[in-house]
C-alpha cells in the first residue's frame, strides 16, 4: 500500500507544481519537518496517517480515496467523479445502471 500512497502523492503534488516542503508547509506540517517528511512519504518509507492525508488531499484538490486506487484508471476516475456536482453524479450512476442491466 505504500508504493500506492506514494506514486499518487508524487502525481497529485508534481500536477499541482509544488515542492515537496510547499506542500508540506501547506498542509500543517512543521516548515523544518515538511522537505524530509514529505520525500519519505514519496519514496514509501512511511505512510501518512489518514487525518494527514486528508489534509494533503485538500491542499491538491484531490479526494483521500485517490491516493489508495492502485488502479490509475480508478485514480483518473476517482478524481473526475469528485469535481462533478451532485446532480451530475447522479445522472452518472443512472448511466451506470443502465449499462450495467444490458
Amino acid at each position: 500500500m505504500s508504493d500506492v500512497v506514494a506514486k499518487r502523492l508524487k502525481e497529485a503534488r508534481l500536477a499541482k507544481g509544488l515542492s515537496q516542503k510547499k506542500l508540506g508547509i501547506a498542509a500543517g506540517i512543521d516548515e523544518f519537518t515538511a522537505s524530509p517528511r514529505m520525500n519519505q512519504y514519496e519514496r514509501g518509507v512511511h505512510v501518512p496517517d489518514y487525518s494527514t492525508l486528508e489534509r494533503l488531499a485538500q491542499v491538491l484538490e484531490v479526494p483521500a480515496p485517490y491516493f489508495y486506487a492502485a488502479d490509475d484508471e480508478l485514480a483518473d476516475w476517482i478524481k473526475y467523479f469528485s469535481k462533478l456536482t451532485n446532480n451530475d453524479k447522479e445522472k452518472l450512476k443512472l448511466l451506470i445502471d443502465n449499462i450495467n442491466h444490458y
